[in-house]
């Protein structure tokens, strides 16, 4: 793939772009702020860019806003956010969109390698790729009146697992339970939560995520 990436960091913007051309990606730019960013989609036009949230000026949430930019200008660009924290703001506002070629990681999760080129790959085939410690707080940050006390544990962890961006046959791999087990399992879920008709893989990430969000 084509790689754009936008890190203010030098060490770890040099670092990824080792690693994606070891990988056999091409990395035409690599920027240290969200208008650079910005200007080197529109001049590149990558297949996905890898941004941290946090960038020049004021660091808060330029990269975030460049990502949207960039989804909204540019709807086939693929992007990868980045985060040293979990922001619960900034990664709802990512999401709150379609989730289709979008994923949200913690930086530690870069150091993981293999997690990190799999979610690049997720999320450059036109999947999602959510950091399970964002998702895990997600969750917990939900106060409705509890549908999903509703669920039991293993449809929790079925739920934790979708909403990483996972497909029935990975979650069922995961939690070492059959295909149609895990699909008997989503299936309760929706019933449950009221997104029983939510159809195809990404807008069913999409619904329940909304859900959790609101």
């Amino acid at each position: 793939m084509r790689v754009i990436l936008a890190e203010d960091s030098t060490l770890l913007r040099e670092g990824l772009i080792r690693l994606l051309v070891e990988e056999g990606h091409e990395v035409p730019a690599a920027v240290g702020d969200g208008e650079a960013l910005v200007d080197a989609v529109a001049e590149h036009r990558p297949d996905i860019v890898v941004a941290d949230v946090r960038m020049p000026p004021t660091h808060t949430d330029e990269g975030l806003r460049a990502a949207l930019e960039i989804r909204r200008r540019w709807p086939g660009t693929r992007v990868l956010v980045l985060s040293q924290y979990v922001e619960k703001h900034y990664a709802t506002e990512l999401m709150s969109g379609d989730v289709d070629g979008v994923g949200y990681l913690l930086k530690d999760r870069v150091a993981q390698v293999a997690d990190f080129l799999d979610a690049l790959d997720r999320v450059g085939a036109g999947g999602a790729a959510f950091d399970p410690e964002v998702v895990r707080q997600l969750l917990a940050r939900t106060t409705h009146v509890d549908p999903l006390s509703r669920l039991t544990p293993r449809e929790r962890d079925v739920l934790d697992h979708m909403a990483q961006g996972c497909t029935n046959a990975s979650v069922a791999e995961r939690l070492h339970v059959s295909q149609s087990a895990v699909e008997k399992h989503v299936n309760a879920i929706f019933d449950k939560l009221g997104l029983l008709h939510v159809t195809g893989y990404s807008r069913r990430v999409l619904a329940v995520l909304r859900y959790l969000g609101s």
